[in-house]
């Protein structure tokens, strides 16, 4: 079972649910939930840092948050995937 230990989006265990996996996870405390949305509010930073400081770019990255957060939900729930049954590319789609 692949492991994370990360604060996923709101829809994540929907998503793994309709694709017949089953995986462990749990909500964040407030003091965890504040220490694991810096991580994602550094990890995103590092995403806007990276792009061309030009308008588009800026647009472009903007759309894709946006998209993301349509696709698969918020942060507002506090959930902290711990693993799920099997890999099947979920890595890369977290």
């Amino acid at each position: 079972m692949p492991t994370y230990n990360k604060q996923v989006r709101d829809r994540i265990p929907e998503i793994i649910e309709n694709s017949n996996r089953k995986f462990t996870s749990r909500l964040l405390t407030d003091a965890e939930y504040s220490s694991e949305i810096t991580k994602i509010m550094h990890e995103e930073l590092a995403e806007y840092k990276a792009t061309e400081a030009n308008e588009d770019a800026v647009e472009e990255l903007e759309k894709t948050r946006l998209d993301k957060a349509k696709k698969r939900g918020g942060f507002d729930e506090r959930i902290f995937l711990i693993e799920v049954e099997d890999d099947w590319g979920a890595a890369n789609y977290f």
